[in-house]
């Protein structure tokens, strides 16, 4: 026996490839710094773990370790790795942890790691991943953690983490994201703990946030958010948010008031002068403001007296007045904090002292603003005019709910760095020519809520680096012809809510970067046969709520890169034939949902298939839909609320839900016997003359239903074989 031993653990031995350290006790092998240029064809087959860092693989081919099925850890650091082909990774069903950091990845393709069923942990942290395809990590079942530290992320569409149903930590630090797609978290149902540190977030995404009803520990410290608005963050299950090293310079009272759970608030090293009692926070228990400018006047004593009656412990020192500068927080008394000095003596001509520091008197009166902390704020102070004068350094400027009616040209002097004008609610009717001319920085403007009816491409002139335009809430009957020329970074349009009618060639002229337009809301009944063409970057089209009667088809011609539509509510009773195909190569989120739909035509789906990622059918009248079985990528399908009539038409359609690992809620709405059952569960069917035939028919087509059980016992029989073959080692 000991011979037959050491003759196998020679044999075994001869495999190990000639840079490798082979440990056959323990199914290690190393290859470690070495100069291989492809993975090594002679691994064991009975290793599982491989450590392969330090080598230049380059590319990593489709079944490159076909050869080794039960390796359950992979180490592929700082091997040069640049990209990875589809399938490179299939036929590793056991591995649990797999390390790609310090490579060159820059794109993750939709099957590129694919066959990773039982995978925990996937690190890809230091490579150069720009973008992640929506169902790059749709096989990735069983994964916890999913590490993208340090990549060149610059946003994160709708569903791009679709598949990730356990995965409880996502780390997205280092990267460059400023722009969260609202649904980009929706599909994360067990998430614990999400990290955006150190990345280019202006405002805190609250709807992308929204969806995270089980996050437990936030972390968004250094980002360049500069206010935390009202009602920001809704999530219910939150206890530790840390904003640390932003440059935040005011919080809402009512910020956190959608957060009931939230025990620890990280707000060091910002730019707060102090801040209001936090309304609806009762389970705060400690805040921390360390490194804050913190004004210890009687402007504080609202926040002091909160943190006393609520019982939160709050770490800080006062910065002003010199009296008070190095006070901690909790040793102060109430009539300490003074406000004599701060006011001003009466006269209109006089200015009060002012503290020390380059530009702190320029602020229009009655504005709460300082060149040291780059906010401005006016918001609601019944201003019929736009103020001017504040400090040169301004990065945000409030001036919401106030009465301008117009915004006339040059309204804005000597803000170069403006970063986001937010003129929401002020019955604006005109944006004159010019009138943002010289915010050269100007990245986000807010027009919500307004009277609005045109729009000048003069208008924006100066505003070069516009990329987010909100629009909603105005009086727009068209989309303002031509407006967006002088917008060549323009991203983001928000024109829902207002009363366009239709969408007419040359609309959209000069916009060529968008990848975003939002039309909800509106009434529009017609779009152009080429209508959106020169946009050819859009990615993102919301029609919901229109008075569309058909798919829009001519005018979804030249959107290459379309990926979502959203035609829910619009009064649409029939699909044709190819109602999709301009955008059937691109196309992976359908809306159609609550629109009153009757038929769907046997061909309308034509071009769609494997890409599709989610298709919502709910809420209509069809009794009957065309078959779907290449839609083979699917990880949402809604068909609640609709009346299928189970019959022997719908069988192929049973078959398929059947096959589907997915929550689809379609039920029978007729015949009677049937109605209210579930389609995939309802007996109908099994009266069929093509019950026993196809793919659910390889047994006797006579056999009843009882008579598939013992397939179901042939299936279980695997998982037993598959351990069993683990017994040779």
């Amino acid at each position: 026996l000991l011979l037959l031993t050491a003759a196998l653990g020679a044999m075994v031995a001869t495999r190990c490839p000639a840079p490798c350290i082979c440990d056959n006790l323990r199914a290690h092998v190393l290859c470690l710094n070495g100069s291989l240029m492809a993975i090594p064809d002679t691994i064991p087959e009975l290793t599982k773990r491989l450590d392969l860092r330090g080598n230049s693989f380059m590319v990593i081919p489709a079944g490159a370790f076909l050869a080794t099925p039960y390796l359950t850890h992979l180490d592929l650091q700082h091997c040069k790795v640049e990209r990875l082909e589809e399938g490179a990774f299939r036929g590793l069903g056991r591995l649990v942890y797999l390390n790609l950091a310090s490579n060159g990845i820059a794109l993750l393709y939709q099957e590129s790691l694919d066959g990773l069923s039982s995978l925990q942990q996937l690190i890809l942290e230091g490579n150069r991943i720009e973008e992640i395809q929506p169902g790059a990590f749709g096989h990735l079942g069983s994964l916890t953690v999913l590490d993208l530290r340090a990549n060149a992320l610059v946003y994160l569409p709708d569903m791009v983490f679709q598949g990730l149903q356990v995965l409880r930590w996502l780390r997205l630090s280092h990267n460059s994201l400023h722009v969260l797609g609202s649904e980009a978290f929706a599909a994360l149902p067990a998430l614990r703990r999400l990290s955006l540190d150190h990345n280019e977030l202006q405002t805190l995404p609250g709807e992308a946030l929204a969806r995270l009803d089980g996050a437990i520990w936030l972390d968004l410290g250094h980002n360049p958010i500069t206010y935390v608005a009202e009602e920001a963050l809704a999530m219910a299950s939150l206890r530790h948010l840390f904003l640390d090293h932003a440059s935040l310079q005011d919080v809402a009272p009512d910020a956190f008031a959608r957060s009931p759970q939230l025990r620890m608030l990280d707000l060091r090293e910002n730019q707060l002068q102090g801040l209001p009692p936090l309304a609806g926070a009762g389970g705060l228990a400690r805040v921390s403001l360390d490194g804050n400018p913190l004004l210890c006047s009687c402007l504080l004593r609202p926040f002091h007296h909160w943190l006393a009656r609520a019982r939160v412990q709050a770490e800080g020192a006062c910065a002003a007045p010199p009296a008070l500068r190095g006070r901690s927080l909790d040793s102060l008394k109430a009539p300490e904090m003074r406000c004599s000095r701060l006011r001003p003596p009466p006269g209109p001509t006089t200015q009060p002292e002012q503290p020390r520091g380059a530009g702190s008197r320029q602020c229009p009166r009655g504005c709460v603003c300082s060149p040291d902390f780059h906010h401005g704020s006016c918001e609601n102070k019944d201003l019929r005019e736009i103020p001017q004068h504040f400090p040169g350094d301004t990065r945000l400027l409030d001036l919401r709910r106030n009465t301008f009616r117009t915004v006339p040209p040059d309204a804005f002097p000597g803000l170069k760095e403006l970063v986001s004008l937010h003129l929401q609610s002020c019955s604006i009717r005109t944006l004159h020519p010019g009138a943002l001319r010289g915010l050269e920085s100007l990245v986000y403007l807010y027009l919500t809520d307004n009277h609005l009816s045109t729009l000048a491409a003069a208008a924006f002139e100066g505003a070069p680096q516009l990329a987010y335009l909100d629009l909603d809430h105005n009086a727009f009957t068209r989309v303002p012809v031509s407006a967006f020329r002088l917008l060549p970074n323009l991203i983001s349009l928000h024109l829902q809510h207002n009363a366009i009618g239709e969408l007419a060639q040359g609309d959209l002229a000069g916009a060529r970067g968008l990848r975003w337009v939002y039309l909800a809301g509106n009434a529009i009944r017609h779009i152009a046969p080429a209508a959106l063409a020169p946009s050819k970057m859009l990615e993102k089209l919301q029609l919901q709520g229109n008075h569309l009667q058909e798919v829009p088809t001519a005018g979804l011609w030249g959107l290459p890169a379309l990926s979502e539509l959203k035609l829910s509510q619009n009064p649409i009773k029939h699909i044709g034939d190819s109602a999709f195909l301009p955008v059937a190569s691109s196309l992976q989120h359908l809306y159609l949902d609550n629109m009153g739909l009757e038929q769907i035509s046997p061909h309308a789906f034509a071009g769609l298939g494997s890409r599709i990622r989610s298709l919502y059918l709910e809420s209509n009248k069809m009794s009957n839909i065309p078959d779907m079985s290449n839609f083979t990528g699917l990880e949402i399908l809604n068909l609640q609320d609709v009346p299928f009539h189970c019959d022997c038409q719908l069988l192929p359609l049973h078959r398929w839900i059947n096959k589907l690992n997915l929550r689809v809620g379609a039920t029978c709405g007729s015949p009677a016997e049937a109605q209210g059952l579930k389609v995939k569960l309802s007996t109908a069917f099994q009266t069929c003359p093509a019950w026993g035939r196809g793919e659910a028919g390889e047994t006797n087509p006579n056999k009843t239903k009882a008579a598939s059980k013992p397939s179901k016992k042939k299936r279980s029989k695997k998982p037993p074989a598959r351990s069993f073959s683990k017994s040779p080692a």
